[in-house]
């Protein structure tokens, strides 16, 4: 198991917004996309997870694109070293989950 420095979530109303601020994610900074998540009713999540100045810096740049987009974001947290038992919540946001 890989150990990351960090994990950058966003949270948002929408697919749309989710993609971009996950695509404005991806291009600002060396993180990895882990998945998303439909919370409920249209709710939805993104995460991401790398060295804690690119998931800072990431979050900052996704929270942007949303808001450049009209939408609003709901939340955003980067979380430093997080619990190593925060990999079975992550596991659930995998894209290889979705996919499978």
């Amino acid at each position: 198991m890989n150990r990351y420095e960090a994990l950058g979530l966003i949270e948002t109303f929408g697919i749309v917004y989710v993609l971009e601020a996950a695509d404005a994610m991806c291009k600002a900074a060396d993180v990895e996309l882990i998945g998303f998540e439909n919370v409920a009713s249209g709710y939805m999540s993104v995460l991401v997870r790398g060295d804690v100045g690119a998931c800072k810096t990431a979050v900052e740049t996704g929270v942007q694109a949303v808001e450049n987009m009209g939408s609003q974001v709901y939340s955003s947290v980067v979380i430093a070293r997080p619990h190593h038992d925060i990999e079975k919540i992550i596991a659930r946001y995998s894209i290889d989950n979705l996919l499978g």
